[in-house]
């Protein structure tokens, strides 16, 4: 095994060979030296993987030892071990970047654990995870084969974003790879369950979760008061494994009053599920109810134009007349302006922003190929998520709202999976050109590929024709039409998309926050 090489600067040394002894039984190789010029000279010229330093020592003291030693190496770990307990010369220390501070007198024990801490944690972590994960795997395996409800279906899926967040940190990725077989698997359950089901569920079968139409009344009214401020977010296209990358970044600001999930509708695209959750209406009700605000798939112009008008009819149906407003975010500046006027809409019940730029990413994944290298896999993708959000505007945003001590509800309209099996598609011109879902007449397509829908309406969907179906997307499968296949095929292969039916497109975050 490999010795972990250490240098422990003291003008009392001779005292701390117990200590030296005591490390060097756990395999740590110790070099003593009394003054801070010398320990400076052998940082310079050999490889120390850590330094012990003492405060009081003749000389060069131990903070100017430390400043000289971080000017040069700012990655060296240096462990403070002295008798000062002075405030100020900790705060010193922490303010020049020291690993960890030990008052004297120390046991051996105290400073083998804070070089574990600091040198091997990660080692021991994985070593913990990996034991851990192998424990779990059985576990995953036989609950998987007894998930009954929706509930069940979406406590399971956590579970996986969870243990993929723990699998992501290891070097090995063989785990993360069975994990990714668990997950395969699961999704081919979840559509046989979501198949067997939805159609009951969109008729309000009491076993039915909450899905994006009933999200607002569910959850949202309930909590909305008449004189307290309530911030609600709608960050398009967010994975649950991306608010787990997001979440920890506001835990400094708010506490989390619930953090649960709900689904998405079919198809999982803003056409339909946002303009659901806004509306408080099924696909098949806001055609027939709002005709002159609902555009069919084949149909030119924007599918989410009236986002406010279905947002005020819900209002307007609820009672809910208090001031109220709505934000739509599709680009840096207008989120900037939002975040410079947000005290003006302190007054108001309730505001609403809709915040594009996760939907932004993937769609831009599609053609631009710094995208594709900066997010190629589901890692990736959340460390390009994570550092987008601690530097937007959004960000800034909600550290306003938590001053302001408004409350605070981010959720998303749908979910995204990362697609690599191309499926060859043959239908008529109006055919909806979405590649994880298609909507049309005499639609020719691989069944094993697909969830097809003949009767629409039984799943609360509109129908051009009396022989319109509607197929989604099963697996990592997408939409290609036979007319150059290979061309397309290949253009969209390792790309995000929505529309389909999937664990990561139709389970989806809603959370609420209160300001600390």
């Amino acid at each position: 095994m490999t010795k972990t090489h250490l240098l422990w600067v003291d003008d009392e040394i001779a005292l701390l060979k117990p200590h030296m002894l005591f490390l060097e039984e756990k395999n740590y190789k110790t070099l003593a030296c009394n003054n801070g010029l010398e320990a400076i000279e052998l940082v310079q010229s050999q490889r120390f993987d850590a330094v012990l330093l003492d405060e009081n020592m003749p000389g060069l003291s131990g903070l100017e030892t430390l400043q000289a030693i971080k000017s040069s190496y700012p990655d060296l770990p240096v462990i403070m071990v002295t008798k000062n307990e002075e405030e100020l010369i900790m705060n010193e220390a922490i303010g020049g970047k020291i690993s960890d501070y030990l008052i004297k007198p120390v046991n051996p024990h105290q400073i083998l654990l804070s070089l574990k801490k600091i040198l091997h944690q990660k080692s021991l972590v994985s070593e913990k995870t990996t034991k851990s994960y192998q424990q779990a795997f059985r576990q995953i395996s036989l609950e998987l084969h007894e998930l009954e409800d929706a509930e069940a279906w979406a406590t399971f899926y956590q579970k996986l974003v969870y243990w993929e967040g723990e699998l992501e940190t290891l070097e090995d990725p063989s785990l993360l790879e069975m994990l990714t077989q668990q997950k395969q698997e699961a999704n081919s359950r979840f559509a046989s369950f979501v198949a067997t089901h939805y159609e009951s569920w969109m008729q309000g079968n009491a076993a039915s979760p909450i899905l994006s139409h009933q999200l607002l009344k569910e959850k949202l009214v309930p909590i909305l008061q008449p004189k307290q401020h309530s911030l609600l977010v709608v960050i398009d296209n967010l994975r649950m494994d991306q608010w787990k990358a997001i979440g920890p970044l506001l835990n400094p600001h708010f506490h989390t009053e619930e953090e649960t999930s709900y689904y998405s509708l079919l198809p999982t695209t803003t056409q339909y599920a946002r303009n659901a959750l806004f509306s408080g209406l099924t696909p098949l009700q806001m055609c027939t109810e709002h005709p002159q605000w609902w555009k069919h798939d084949h149909e030119s112009g924007g599918k989410n134009l009236h986002e406010k008008d279905f947002l005020e009819t819900f209002l307007s149906r609820h009672t809910i007349h208090e001031p109220w407003s709505y934000h739509k975010i599709t680009e840096l500046q207008a989120g900037k302006n939002l975040v410079k006027n947000f005290t003006n809409h302190l007054h108001e019940t309730l505001t609403v922003v809709v915040y594009n730029f996760v939907d932004m990413i993937s769609h831009a994944k599609t053609e631009m190929e710094i995208i594709k290298e900066l997010a190629d896999n589901d890692k990736a993708y959340r460390s390009l998520t994570r550092s987008w959000f601690a530097h937007s505007p959004l960000a800034a945003l909600l550290h306003k709202a938590q001053q302001a001590g408004s409350q605070v509800i981010i959720t998303t309209d749908h979910g995204t999976l990362n697609v690599n099996k191309p499926s060859a598609v043959i239908s008529e011109k109006e055919a909806s050109q979405n590649l994880r879902y298609k909507t049309g007449r005499s639609l020719t397509y691989n069944p094993k590929d697909v969830l097809s829908v003949d009767e629409p309406a039984s799943f609360g969907l509109p129908a051009l024709h009396l022989n319109s179906q509607y197929i989604f997307a099963l697996d990592t499968h997408y939409f290609v039409y036979k007319n150059q296949f290979n061309h397309f095929a290949k253009l969209f292969k390792n790309t995000y998309q929505h529309g389909g039916l999937s664990m990561e497109e139709m389970i989806v975050p809603f959370v609420v926050l209160r300001p600390r």
